[in-house]
């Protein structure tokens, strides 16, 4: 009898990460939690790779398991540092290298290889915990006085650099304290909250408003980023984010009411009213600024009624790519209603997703014949809302899908999307450790360029060999949609990664496509949003950093491109008007 061959395993990371290591500063999320890639997944990416189960039995350079042991003096004085313990008290402030460093960085990929590279660029000289307004409005006010720079660390998931302390200074930690609720109203169907409110706790409120606020119903804030679990209500408002349910919902700049700033010229506070006709929006106006303007405190944001019991699943497959853009844009004009997620993924996506969540090992793989791999493409999502327009919306999609001769795969798909869509990003930790780089772009297009900018982009994610690209529709207007890149390759270093990084920007702007749907500009975009914008129209963003902050004191060092210099910046030829 043949004694079967021992299934290699590769030597994944599976153990916490220590509380105060390097790793558990760069890894998202949980410490608890780990994710590696599926037998399926893990055979195509040897074979994208070119790499063999050796390439797995060690690591790529310092994982970053071992604590945290340099010296990082602070550059503050003992009267600043004096002022801040007086301002929050002392338990509320902190010098420990430990709590500076993990407010230094966001998570994109530079940030995280930077630290395993041990590459500290930007440390803040104190961290600040702040627990209510008025402390805040204190701290901007002493920091404009002393000429001291500010930044603010909400959920610390940008992938933008919109967090980083370039100029070192205070950086306002707002998770420990700053995360309250203020006010609910039932009538309006609104919530006021701390900026430093995380997603989930906002969720599990308003989920939870007959028992808590005495409400009428139950409700929910209908704003669900990747980085749901560990982002902030402040973070999406001054990134001007968006959620996998928003071509239902809407991005965060249709739920926000009103919002309020502690700023060097005072605080400022915008209206709470849906609509006035009364010069430009100012609540618009804010929304974006990225801390460059002042400090958000307080946002009052619209909810919605939770009726998860209406939601109606679906995932489709069609015979290629223009099929599903077709299909999708005949959808979101059909005036017949919006779905709630609504995702398309190219060819290179199916492939990878269909790998991802065990399709192509269940019984749902006899679905597929007739539909040939690296050219189909998947639908899935779903709807919500009252009971007979979810149903409405649900029909529609499966008769324009019958349209264009698609097959459904019924609801399981998304099931499968749904349970891991919040713990993917644990899987960039995982690869990272081998030297696979795992990271994402994105961008607005309408509908006429969609297939000009995706075929151009991919062109040039693709010009670095063995590298996957996939690519999704995750955003959906009646005028055109977010394309969502995500690459993955190797990579050795930081530098490596950011130069690589460049070149997709490049060709972002080259399309003509958005730089940004919704991660927001941060720095690590910045150098392209001038160009993109136009000097004339870039120059209105000066005005307003001049009036509110003329010393430039707030998240200074490039954030949305505010105090870059002219030889950084990115433009094409005809960019400069």
């Amino acid at each position: 009898m043949t004694k079967k061959k021992e299934e290699f395993l590769p030597k994944w990371v599976t153990e916490e990460a220590s509380p105060r290591s390097y790793r558990s500063i760069g890894r998202w999320g949980d410490p608890k939690f780990v994710k590696f890639p599926k037998p399926a997944l893990y055979k195509f990416m040897k074979q994208t790779f070119n790499m063999t189960d050796e390439d797995f039995k060690h690591y790529h350079n310092d994982i970053g398991l071992e604590d945290v042991d340099i010296k990082i003096p602070t550059k503050m004085s003992e009267k600043d540092i004096k002022a801040f313990a007086q301002i929050v008290g002392e338990k509320n402030i902190s010098l420990d290298v430990y709590d500076r460093l993990f407010v230094m960085y966001g998570k994109t990929l530079y940030d995280v290889m930077r630290i395993r590279e041990h590459k500290f660029d930007s440390v803040p000289d104190l961290v600040v915990y702040p627990e209510d307004t008025d402390q805040i409005e204190k701290i901007v006010a002493y920091c404009t006085e002393n000429k001291i720079p500010l930044y603010v660390y909400g959920g610390g998931s940008s992938v933008t650099r919109g967090v980083e302390p370039i100029k070192g200074g205070v950086s306002l930690d707002m998770r420990r304290n700053f995360n309250k609720v203020l006010s609910f109203n039932d009538i309006d169907q609104t919530i006021t909250v701390q900026a430093g409110m995380s997603g989930p706790d906002l969720e599990k409120h308003l989920n939870n408003a007959m028992q808590e606020f005495n409400a009428s119903r139950a409700y929910t804030c209908g704003h669900f980023p990747q980085s749901f679990e560990y982002s902030s209500v402040g973070g999406w408002v001054v990134t001007r984010g968006a959620g996998q349910n928003s071509t239902y919902y809407g991005v965060i700049a249709d739920i926000v009411l009103s919002q309020k700033y502690a700023t060097p010229i005072g605080t400022i506070k915008t209206s709470h009213y849906p609509r006035e006709s009364t010069g430009p929006n100012l609540n618009q106006i804010m929304m974006g600024s990225e801390g460059t303007f002042g400090v958000l405190t307080e946002v009052t944001l619209k909810v919605f009624r939770y009726m998860p019991k209406n939601r109606k699943r679906y995932s489709y497959m069609f015979k290629n790519w223009q099929d599903a853009m077709n299909a999708a844009r005949e959808i979101m004009q059909s005036e017949d209603g919006y779905p709630s997620a609504f995702r398309v993924s190219d060819p290179e996506e199916t492939d990878m997703m269909l790998k991802l969540y065990n399709v192509d090992d269940s019984p749902l793989r006899y679905f597929l014949a007739g539909f040939e791999p690296m050219k189909r493409s998947l639908m899935l999502g779903f709807t919500e809302g009252d009971k007979e327009y979810s149903k409405n919306v649900r029909k529609t999609i499966a008769r324009v899908a019958r349209k264009y001769h698609a097959r459904s795969l019924t609801g399981l798909v998304c099931k499968s999307w749904e349970h891991g869509r919040f713990n993917d990003p644990y899987l960039r930790d995982t690869l990272l450790d081998f030297g696979i780089a795992t990271d994402t772009l994105e961008c607005t297009v309408n509908w006429s360029n969609m297939a000009q900018v995706h075929e151009e982009v991919r062109k040039i994610c693709h010009a670095r060999p063995n590298t996957v690209v996939t690519t999704h529709l995750s955003h959906a207007y009646p005028q055109g949609a977010n394309l969502y890149f995500i690459f993955i390759t190797h990579s050795e270093t930081s530098e490596d990664f950011k130069k690589y990084h460049t070149t997709i920007l490049d060709a972002i702007q080259k399309s003509g496509a958005a730089i940004s749907h919704h991660h927001g500009v941060g720095k690590m975009f910045a150098p392209w949003l001038e160009g993109y914008m136009g000097r004339k129209e870039f120059g209105i963003y000066h005005v307003l950093k001049d009036y509110f902050d003329k010393d430039y004191l707030m998240n200074p060092g490039g954030t949305i491109g505010l105090d870059l210099e002219e030889k950084d910046k990115k433009f094409l030829r005809d960019d400069i008007k």
